[in-house]
């Protein structure tokens, strides 16, 4: 099985059981990238000329992501990391914590290079009640893995490895970030922060690995652990996404107080329930807001429903039983 205690003889990378792991590791350093071969002058002349609410949504998302990069880093090292015996998934959960650091040093340098009031945005993730909640919603379940060592041997331990991959993975990277994403990427489409924009499409590859690593580590813990898939499970899971777009919504108010051109908080979080919707269904799930997408131009940068293929060869379903489940694996 991928989860459980690793022992001295995990460490041997062949024969590899997980090839999905693996491909994606050799992925993720084709990808690898480095943040100052992005230049940013022009976006300074283009934030020279931006409205005060304009400015105050990319400092406020720069506010979020700069410390949420590390909290990710975090979860993989305390959450993920010591509870995977296939050296196959370390590889990647290696490279994942790199570009989590690398993401974090690359918004460092948008902070110094762009004239923002740094200390504000340093203390705003201290002080703005929306963005506390964000991180009190992701300790929550990252407490459970990290204030004792969880028993990943029991049922009840490999709910809760579950619980903080669904929180960390699929609501923080796979559905807060990219409506954060789309907010840099909507002045693209503008015709400002092209530069920026750019290393958020860097960023946003990096992102759509982790999750597809995320979702398919999901699947195989579920079907490696029949006894998981039970309908009170399903809907705990359904819950925790359904919590997280719930912090998401007060967060985006605080992020467009009076909204920018093309852009206020009911289109950004229209888009988050859709994306929400999706991850859902990427989990074996049914949607819950059956939300159409606001941003058609967002479809492509944020590869949805490539996801959503990458997984249709999946038989996991929360909503079957396990003797239908070990039918269909059979």
């Amino acid at each position: 099985m991928i989860v459980g205690k690793p022992s001295p003889t995990d460490t041997t990378l062949h024969p590899i059981k997980y090839k999905w792991a693996y491909e994606l590791y050799n992925q993720a350093v084709r990808n690898t990238w480095f943040p100052h071969e992005i230049a940013l002058k022009e976006d300074l002349q283009d934030f020279a000329k931006m409205t005060e609410d304009e400015r105050h949504a990319v400092e406020f998302v720069m506010s979020f992501f700069n410390p949420a990069e590390l909290m990710v880093n975090r979860s993989i090292a305390l959450g993920i990391y010591p509870y995977l015996k296939a050296p196959e998934a370390h590889l990647f959960l290696a490279k994942w914590m790199w570009e989590e650091a690398n993401h974090c040093v690359s918004f460092e340098y948008v902070l110094e290079t762009f004239p923002f009031d740094k200390q504000k945005v340093y203390n705003n993730h201290l002080e703005t009640p929306s963005m506390l909640a964000k991180e009190a919603y992701i300790e929550k379940y990252l407490s459970r893995m990290t204030e004792t060592m969880l028993d990943i041997e029991t049922v009840e331990g490999k709910k809760d490895f579950v619980r903080n991959l669904v929180a960390t993975n699929i609501v923080m990277e796979g559905t807060w970030f990219y409506s954060g994403f789309m907010v840099v990427m909507s002045f693209r489409q503008r015709n400002q922060l092209r530069n920026f924009a750019s290393m958020i499409n860097w960023v946003l590859r990096d992102e759509s690995l982790h999750l597809k690593f995320g979702i398919n580590l999901i699947h195989t813990v579920l079907e490696e652990n029949p006894d998981l898939l039970t309908p009170e499970f399903a809907q705990e899971i359904r819950d925790i996404v359904i919590e997280g777009v719930n912090v998401e919504v007060e967060y985006n108010k605080d992020l467009f107080p009076n909204g920018i051109l093309g852009l206020n908080a009911s289109y950004v979080n229209q888009y988050v329930q859709y994306v929400a919707d999706r991850r859902l269904e990427e989990l074996g799930l049914e949607p819950h807001y059956n939300a159409s997408n606001p941003a058609k131009w967002m479809a492509t940068a944020t590869d949805v429903h490539e996801l959503v293929n990458f997984f249709e060869a999946q038989n996991t379903s929360y909503e079957v039983d396990t003797k239908a489940h070990n039918e269909v694996a059979a």
